[in-house]
């Protein structure tokens, strides 16, 4: 009787661990059949998008007046956006595809700074009729490209997932159909020459980021833990750890990671070779319990700023999180705010300590400007507005718009129903560039450095 009770237990264990195992295999089909689905869809997106973007770029060229060319670019602009969108969705990462998305964020940029101006007063170049012409001519090879690849897909049934496995798998080969799809695609965008685009394109992909405006001779690893011991204050014994980034780059910068065993804390600092200016700055200590105002916080980040001889700066924005402060600075010359030349400071609410802080924005855009003369008046600015919104304060300001360009404009802080709003008028065109809903905070707008 037992050994009959004991074959039945195990009979149930055996079946019990099948039925298991056929769940957690059906839930791990499930979940691989998904994945698949989504990357199917992605692909089949993009090869739809890309027709239509060779579609939509062929009837521009057949288009002269604003009211019909100025839509039809906007949609040009929508249509790439959204074939990002699907790039990003399909297992490529491993698969060099930046040529492509460059492509496409060219397009986006020409298409997007046409529609937007004046083509009344301002109408396509030959230059420029020449340039989407080739765009033309270029999305066409990929569009056909991207017929290929789907054609092989559908008609051998190929999968994505086994594109994934392909890519995560070390030492695979990489001849699979799919990914040598994508390769044709890539090397038929590399042919095609940046320079087609011409030097006036604005891109947001190719925009030099670096820091050009830097003064100063380079420093050595030597100097970049002095200037790292000025900023953090280490206590005696922490260790200090230098490390090179960007060698032989003019833009290159040091990483200093300071490690302090005794009090269980660390800190990071990027500082920039040339010159030496400290990009960032975080301190991983715990901040305790509230024992200063977010005022008294303010004042130590703008004397924190005036002792490393930061000048020309408005406390713009204070915000508190959990127990510290953070402050958002933006560089000014007479009464316009120079809003690229953004930093922030983060203060311990404990002690009044600088915990962190962000110059990279700063350092990137800071140099001397000439302020223009505005080509409209504020009055006039104003009745670009809309009419709704109750003006609160008005000022003037230099921003980046949509295309990362720096633009002149008036500003105004106004109130529609219970929100208020930032509205920003180019000073030269009276175009409406931005417009920004506020956060509750309250924002602050004075001299302080």
């Amino acid at each position: 009787m037992l050994r009959g009770i004991l074959i039945t237990v195990l009979a149930l264990g055996v079946a019990g661990a099948a039925f298991w195992g056929y769940q957690e295999h059906q839930e791990k089909n499930a979940i691989l059949q998904n994945a698949e689905n989504n990357y199917q869809r992605a692909f089949h997106d993009l090869s739809f998008q890309m027709d239509l973007l060779n579609d939509k770029i062929g009837t521009s060229l057949a288009m002269n007046s604003r009211s019909s060319l100025s839509p039809a670019l906007a949609e040009v602009w929508k249509i790439t956006s959204q074939a990002h969108n699907d790039v990003g969705q399909l297992p490529l990462t491993l698969v060099p595809f930046n040529k492509t998305e460059e492509f496409l964020s060219n397009v986006g940029d020409f298409a997007y700074k046409t529609a937007v101006r004046d083509l009344d007063k301002e109408p396509l170049t030959d230059k420029e009729y020449g340039q989407l012409k080739s765009l033309y001519q270029e999305s066409a090879k990929i569009q056909n490209d991207l017929r290929q690849v789907q054609h092989m897909v559908l008609e051998n049934r190929l999968t994505w997932m086994d594109v994934e496995l392909a890519l995560a798998t070390e030492g695979a080969p990489k001849d699979n159909t799919i990914i040598d799809g994508f390769k044709t695609v890539e090397k038929t965008v590399e042919s095609y020459s940046e320079t087609e685009f011409g030097a006036g394109m604005v891109t947001m992909k190719n925009q030099d980021e670096n820091f050009q405006y830097l003064k100063g001779n380079k420093i050595d690893k030597k100097e970049a833990e002095k200037i790292a011991k000025k900023w953090a204050k280490p206590k005696d014994g922490v260790e200090i750890k230098v490390t090179e980034n960007g060698e032989g780059s003019d833009y290159g910068f040091f990483s200093v990671y300071l490690e302090d065993k005794k009090n269980k804390t660390h800190s990071s600092m990027d500082i920039t070779k040339k010159g030496g200016y400290p990009i960032w700055y975080l301190s991983s200590r715990d901040v305790k319990k509230q024992r200063i105002s977010l005022n008294d916080a303010a004042e130590k980040a703008i004397a924190f700023l005036k002792e490393n001889d930061f000048e020309d700066l408005d406390l713009f924005e204070s915000a508190q999180y959990e127990n510290m402060g953070v402050f958002t600075f933006v560089g000014t010359k007479g009464d316009v705010r120079i809003y690229p030349d953004a930093m922030r400071v983060k203060v311990a609410l404990d002690n009044g300590d600088i915990v962190g802080f962000s110059a990279e924005d700063y350092l990137k855009s800071h140099h001397e400007r000439e302020i223009p003369k505005p080509s409209i008046s504020a009055e006039e600015a104003k009745k670009k507005v809309n009419p709704n919104v109750k003006i609160m304060e008005e000022g003037q300001g230099v921003i980046l718009n949509d295309l990362s360009k720096e633009v002149f404009c008036y500003e105004f802080i106004g109130v529609l129903g219970d929100d208020t709003y930032r509205i920003y008028i180019n000073a030269d065109s009276g175009m409406e560039e931005k417009v920004e809903k506020l956060d509750n905070a309250e924002q602050i707008y004075e001299d302080v450095v």
